[in-house]
């Protein structure tokens, strides 16, 4: 069956799945999992262990793994994380699907997540194919604008050549930056985290690998959004 959803928001059972009733149980799930990581088990096995103890589903788990991790990592994407303000006049480099669904969900309505590193992640997921909705073009308006405020004048946004669709989307962000007098560089690449990971530029992510290995990021999903979306609702499970 096609794909035919114009907006990325939120799931018909969000509402029920992440109400008040159930978010005292996955705080406490958050927390023993990233517990179990601190000490080294395993994540696959950790989350189902854990999962199954607060009967949690599938989507509720995602929000789990999204959400956690261990103190070590904690303390490491902390010691790397650079504050907005100190980079004006700054190229970045960004992890194009990464940022853009988070701004697309947060301006459809759909819950954000705020995690144990403070990042803002989304439940989305593009399986392989991205489809352009309603919210791409003001999203992508958005993340200019703002990065044009903040006197961030260079973006160098990484897209996964595997995803469908990935050139259709080079070319749309294309044309708004040369509308714009954006400084975007636009590349598809077939791993994205393994550039950024290497890169020496600032790194726009909140996907785990990424934060892990880059030499530094900052948190502009949650900057932006805290600033420019404030309807949007968050989910704190930390």
């Amino acid at each position: 069956m096609p794909d035919k959803r114009i907006h990325r928001g939120a799931h018909p059972q969000d509402k029920k799945l992440f109400g008040s009733k159930s978010i005292s149980d996955m705080r406490q799930a958050l927390q023993d999992y990233s517990f179990l990581l601190t000490k080294g088990y395993a994540e696959r096995s950790t989350l189902k262990l854990v999962g199954d103890k607060f009967a949690l589903t599938q989507r509720q788990r995602l929000a789990i793994m999204r959400s956690a991790c261990s103190d070590q990592q904690l303390a490491r994407r902390k010691q790397h994380q650079q504050h907005l303000a100190h980079l004006s006049g700054s190229q970045i480099a960004i992890d194009g699907y990464n940022l853009l669904i988070t701004i697309e969900a947060a301006m459809s309505r759909a819950l954000i997540f705020k995690g144990r590193d403070c990042c803002y992640r989304d439940l989305a997921s593009i399986h392989g194919t991205y489809r352009k909705v309603n919210e791409t073009i003001p999203a992508l308006q958005l993340i200019g604008k703002f990065l044009q405020k903040k006197n961030i004048p260079l973006a160098l946004w990484l897209l996964d050549s595997p995803v469908s669709n990935s050139g259709r989307l080079k070319t749309l962000m294309g044309q708004l930056a040369d509308e714009n007098n954006w400084g975007w560089e636009i590349k598809l690449v077939t791993s994205p985290d393994a550039v950024l990971i290497k890169t020496e530029l600032t790194v726009v992510s909140s996907d785990s690998v990424v934060l892990d290995g880059c030499r530094q990021w900052v948190n502009l999903a949650k900057a932006l959004i805290d600033s420019k979306l404030p309807q949007t609702t968050i989910i704190d499970l930390s």
